[in-house]
């Protein structure tokens, strides 16, 4: 398809770009461009243009655009249309240690109550470093995604889940995973310490080793460049 190798080759996308629904290319490719400086802060994003350049029809462009929104990585403003927003680095850290409260006191109650399906866990694990070796990163964040929210379903808590899924974490997994430098199979692989945990019973163990899996990423260096104020002209 002439509009995924224009995209792949602009852009960078991951082995597995070619795998993944239109609206997910685009929402990739259009992270990369705002996270590697392509487009300055309060740029205007036409979704015409966007269209025509990757060869496709403005309605996944508009979805694509409409989930990068929700991480304020862009805004839309009304009758006037979509601005690069300015990308602050310290609210991605942030989420990180959110995250890692919800999953802490998720997994603490999943693993008390035997509550977690190990073998769906593993498989989840096992499906991601498969990815991260083919260097398919969009692979690489739907199992991690499908992973963490296993656990917190199993927690059977629904406002903990709620405010997690708030969070927008496929979105903001990606964003992380685009850091330049990173081994993705090391990424995979550090998901198996949680398995690992859960599956020995031991509750609070394993809550500690779900915080310090998100404590590891709030470390990273942030990815983002943090850029003057976007602001529509």
């Amino acid at each position: 398809m002439a509009e995924t190798q224009k995209a792949r080759s602009a852009d960078g996308a991951s082995a597995g770009f070619v795998n993944t629904p239109l609206r997910q290319r685009l929402k990739e490719a259009l992270l990369r461009r705002i996270l590697g400086g392509h487009y300055d802060p309060g740029e205007r994003l036409v979704e015409l243009r966007i269209a025509e350049e990757f060869g496709t029809s403005q309605g996944p462009v508009r979805e694509a655009l409409r989930e990068l929104e929700a991480t304020g990585l862009v805004t839309n403003l009304p009758r006037r249309g979509t601005y690069v927003a300015e990308v602050m680095g310290e609210g991605l850290r942030e989420i990180y240690t959110v995250r890692g409260a919800l999953e802490e006191q998720a997994t603490r109650i999943a693993t008390k109550r035997g509550a977690c399906d190990l073998d769906q866990l593993q498989r989840e694990v096992d499906l991601m470093r498969a990815a991260a070796e083919k260097g398919d990163t969009q692979g690489v964040v739907d199992h991690s995604v499908a992973f963490h929210r296993a656990i917190m379903a199993a927690a059977k808590n629904r406002l903990l889940l709620n405010i997690w899924q708030s969070l927008q974490i496929e979105t903001r997994t990606t964003i992380t995973l685009l850091t330049d430098g990173l081994d993705l199979v090391e990424i995979a692989d550090s998901h198996q310490p949680i398995v690992d945990a859960i599956a020995s019973g031991d509750a609070e163990t394993a809550a500690r080793v779900a915080r310090e899996h998100q404590d590891w990423f709030e470390r990273l260096p942030v990815p983002l460049r943090l850029a003057g104020v976007g602001r529509a002209p």
